[in-house]
């Protein structure tokens, strides 16, 4: 017997035919003998539903200001996933299995008092193990907890996941499952390159790296909490017959284990390719080249919530001026330009310049420590290809190229053939 925790998204209790579906998963596991917690998101396009609301009730009342309590926004966003998970628990009840809903505040799981984008700070998981110690199945609102105003707060986008993972943590499970519209983690975007294959394992960095770099199976805080906890994650489909073949093997069930890297016996140097759209360069020429530069500058635009990334500098031969080249997300580029200009003065730079439409593509694999030349491989078969880079980042176990968007497909295939990532 194990103790399981099963997170379902939004695609996958989209209706109420598919939240019968997700019963039947949860019943499997609860007839293999396992103790069971069920987190679940809100029903599929419910939240944007909700946040349009919050974010029309302003003007439809005349206001001249669109802002509003994110207090107020938390107790109305967070009633989709309260819907799906007594939806859920009727769903179980109703084909034998006894199941109760617990809300974030219940529990409690308590947060921050950053209403609207809480971190989570500690969850009493004691009444929900008595409980499925007894049988009964806890089914819990993903995205949402107890702020210390008692107030509920909400864990941002994509908050289920992290959710999910930080309960399992709290019951010290055996396993966090996450099953949602695909079947496990690849190499790359199947869409861009469809001979790209589903990994059996991958490291809890690997994944960090692979989620913060665009690929969407994953919420970035979701792996990072279950790297710090330990916690081995399984990425499943919700799709599947509950009842297929191998759906029920503990020990090996179909999909992607994310795992510590101890846990994979022959570690590939390159595990997978992931991309990003939608960035955005900026450049500022003729920098003072002096002490306190640099924070003059990162400082404000991190202060903006503005998320810098890849950072080029380029120092003039006498010494006195350099050229700063940056990344941001492409959404974020007027705004970072505002930020900057308002430093002009202080910092002293001749001219601001920005590019849109750019693609950062990365290379991940924790092999690629004790591998030489992975890197220069890469910038070989760019070139070959025709393939401008414009900036480079590096760390342990990733290469991150910036290129010019209208390359992005072909980059990625082109990496994922000739580290021999399409060969099963």
């Amino acid at each position: 017997m194990a103790r399981i925790v099963m997170k379902f998204g939004g695609t996958s209790v989209a209706d109420l035919d598919r939240i019968h579906n997700v019963a039947r998963h949860v019943k499997r596991e609860v007839d293999a003998g396992h103790q069971v917690a069920v987190v679940v998101s809100a029903m599929s396009g419910k939240t944007n539903e909700l946040v349009g609301w919050v974010q029309g009730m302003p003007k439809a009342c005349g206001a001249s200001s669109p802002l509003y309590d994110a207090r107020e926004y938390d107790a109305v966003v967070a009633s989709g996933e309260q819907v799906t998970s007594g939806l859920l628990a009727i769903a179980l009840q109703s084909i034998g299995v006894d199941a109760r809903s617990w809300q974030g505040w219940q529990i409690p799981i308590r947060t921050d008092n950053a209403h609207g984008a809480a971190r989570i700070v500690d969850i009493d998981g004691s009444e929900i193990a008595k409980r499925m110690e007894r049988g009964q199945v806890a089914v819990v609102t993903g995205f949402q907890g107890l702020a210390p105003d008692n107030r509920i707060a909400t864990l941002g986008r994509g908050g289920s996941d992290t959710s999910a993972v930080a309960v399992a943590a709290a019951l010290k499970a055996d396993r966090c499952d996450i099953y949602t519209d695909v079947d496990g983690v690849y190499t790359t975007d199947p869409r861009v390159e469809p001979r790209a294959r589903r990994l059996a394992k991958i490291s809890f960095e690997e994944m960090l790296e692979m989620a913060s770099l665009g690929a969407k199976v994953l919420q970035v805080r979701s792996v990072e909490l279950a790297m710090v906890h330990k916690v081995r994650t399984f990425v499943r489909s919700s799709f599947e017959d509950p009842d297929a073949p191998g759906m029920g093997d503990f020990e090996n069930p179909p999909g992607t284990l994310i795992c510590d890297e101890e846990e994979i016996v022959e570690q590939q140097v390159v595990t997978g390719i992931a991309y990003a759209k939608d960035e955005a360069q900026i450049s500022l020429r003729r920098v003072a080249d002096r002490p306190g530069v640099s924070a003059g500058l990162f400082g404000p635009l991190a202060e903006a919530n503005i998320n810098v990334d890849m950072i080029v500098q380029n120092i003039s031969e006498d010494g006195s001026k350099t050229d700063i080249t940056f990344t941001v997300p492409t959404g974020d580029v007027e705004k970072a330009l505002a930020v900057l200009n308002k430093a002009r003065e202080s910092v002293g730079f001749d001219a601001v310049q920005s590019e849109s439409g750019l693609v950062k593509v990365s290379v991940i694999g924790i092999g690629m420590r004790s591998h030489a030349g992975v890197a220069a491989t890469a910038f070989k078969a760019l070139a070959d290809k025709g393939i401008n880079i414009r900036a480079i980042t590096t760390s342990e176990i990733k290469i991150s190229i910036l290129i010019d968007g209208p390359y992005a497909e072909l980059a990625v295939r082109t990496l994922h053939s000739v580290y021999g990532l399409d060969k099963h």
